[in-house]
């Protein structure tokens, strides 16, 4: 009885929530006692209001895109969970007292979604869940979503010097939603992406139970490696497939301008890169150097190669005579050392620099993706040279696909975007100044970026990348997701694939409490199949 009455105590006084910050905090904290026997009265360490003086701290602490640092959408609590008894706690605390839930494991979220809702919210930070534990002898790691791509690969690293992981190129991207998106790096082309080798997972579902992949089924298991893990609940950890990689990598970075020619370079490469043997990954990073007057286009060549020079150099000059590499242009280095290499530290830096969790590198900026399913002509690169000109920090970013991404179907997981696509599009514009002026100013530009870029990429779906969130393909509505609204953005990012989503989640949270503005709507009676 004493329970029964707590929490009819807790409904009548949820109404107050939104406006009274130090009751919102007791009555979530007395709510989670009554929900977890196992959670004790620790509201200093683990549920801050914005009367805490550490509010603003852990609110922004992983706030990767401070585009978002003057927005007016703060949440009510912030929880930063020490076991999972207390995220088990949060999520029915937050069903029963009309709350929406956001869960931020690096916050590097492209929109902000981990950290942002337009109606009253909490935040679960896991930052404190980032246990990562390597068993070396039979190739496997189990990583808690709160660890970083960084943590995760110093850990292996500690363990092997034989064994890595197919992962991204930033070590401060969180597990969780990396995972649950896909996740593409430089050993993609030979071992697929992070999703491909995930082979169990623990999950909070809707009704706060922890479900490992038998006890939540195949379905479920399938949707969350590559379809957004948000939509279906809250991750726990992850067990993955870790992979061999040789002793000696080797890395190079060749630049090139327009004047050097870097145009039919690239030109070339859109032929050659996706068929490239497997262990070689060459990405392009298209930027502008110098200011004013001295402002040009560079085009930088940078690669992955799983073995030495010696091999290296003569399938180069095989694949690609045009680039002209030579052995001086060349690094071996360790498979940890590879990771630093990309991720942009310096050659005589600890493998500790890993560990991090602040980026090198922080800007407000805006980012959309494209798939290339036809070599893009002379013509159109030209045209990208023209709108650089138009503004001062932007990039182009091309990985190609092919090897291991071919032989994995499209449906085998969420993601979609296998054979046939040659290289994955991702414009970035970035800017200082944090003004409405501003940012319009750059947002027109990227905007601008992606409708020229329509004639020469994927179509029918124009297809982009989950982990490169862009809210301009399409949001859902506050109260009601619609299924053929969602459908809109949903096909670009999943293609066939959104409709099974749709069916899990109808399933699994069928009033649709884990939800932001781009999540998996419920599939409606009408839609629905028999079997997944």
């Amino acid at each position: 009885m004493e329970l029964v009455a707590l929490l009819a105590s807790l409904f009548l006084v949820s109404v107050s929530l939104p406006t009274s910050s130090s009751t919102s905090g007791q009555i979530f904290s007395q709510c989670m006692t009554v929900q977890s026997s196992n959670y004790t009265r620790t509201s200093d360490q683990t549920i801050y209001t914005s009367n805490s003086s550490l509010y603003s701290s852990i609110l922004q602490s992983s706030q990767q895109n401070p585009r978002w640092l003057n927005s007016t959408s703060k949440p009510l609590l912030i929880v930063t969970p020490l076991k999972e008894s207390e995220i088990q706690a949060a999520v029915l605390c937050s069903r029963k007292l009309g709350l929406q839930v956001r869960v931020r494991s690096g916050g590097h979220d492209y929109e902000g979604l981990s950290y942002l809702c337009k109606t009253p919210f909490v935040i679960i930070d896991l930052i404190n869940l980032r246990s990562v534990k390597v068993n070396a002898a039979d190739q496997t790691a189990w990583v808690q979503s709160g660890a970083t791509l960084g943590e995760l690969y110093y850990s292996i690293a500690m363990k092997s010097g034989s064994l890595g992981f197919p992962a991204g190129l930033c070590p401060t991207v969180g597990i969780g939603g990396h995972f649950s998106g896909g996740g593409f790096g430089t050993l993609m082309r030979k071992h697929g992406l992070a999703a491909d080798n995930v082979i169990d997972a623990r999950l909070i579902d809707v009704n706060g139970r922890i479900l490992d992949r038998r006890t939540m089924g195949e379905d479920l298991f399938w949707a969350i490696r590559g379809g957004g893990g948000s939509s279906f609940g809250i991750i726990l950890s992850w067990k993955i497939k870790l992979v061999q990689v040789p002793k000696i990598v080797t890395g190079f970075t060749v630049h090139k301008t327009l004047a050097q020619g870097a145009s039919k370079l690239v030109h070339r490469w859109q032929y050659i890169a996706d068929k490239f043997h497997e262990d070689l990954f060459i990405r392009i990073i298209i930027e502008n150097v110098g200011s004013g007057r001295e402002k040009k286009v560079q085009v930088s060549f940078n690669s992955l190669f799983l073995g030495g020079i010696d091999r290296l150099v003569p399938l180069m000059d095989q694949s690609f005579p045009e680039l002209g590499l030579q052995a001086k242009d060349c690094i071996e280095m360790s498979w940890i050392q590879s990771v630093q290499y990309f991720a942009g530290f310096q050659e005589d830096q600890s493998p500790e620099v890993l560990l991090s969790r602040d980026p090198l590198w922080k800007s407000n900026f805006k980012a959309k993706s494209d798939y290339v399913k036809q070599p893009i002509p002379e013509v159109a690169l030209k045209g990208i040279w023209e709108r650089f000109q138009q503004d001062q920090t932007v990039f182009v970013i091309m990985d190609p696909y092919g090897g291991r991404m071919n032989e994995i179907s499209e449906f085998e997981i969420p993601f979609p975007h296998r054979k046939g696509n040659l290289f994955n599009i991702q414009y970035i514009v970035k800017w200082d100044v944090n003004s409405v002026e501003e940012t319009n100013k750059h947002i027109h530009w990227i905007r601008m970026l992606y409708r020229f870029m329509s004639p020469y990429v994927s179509k029918s779906p124009r297809g982009a990348y989950i982990n490169y969130k862009d809210l301009d393909l399409g949001s859902n509505k506050q109260d009601n997701t619609s299924y053929l609204e969602a459908s809109a953005w949903g096909t670009k990012y999943f293609k066939g694939n959104f409709k099974r989503l749709a069916q899990v989640k109808s399933k699994v949270d069928p009033d649709d409490f884990f939800r932001n503005e781009q999540s998996i709507p419920p599939l409606p009676a009408l839609f629905r199949i028999t079997e997944v």
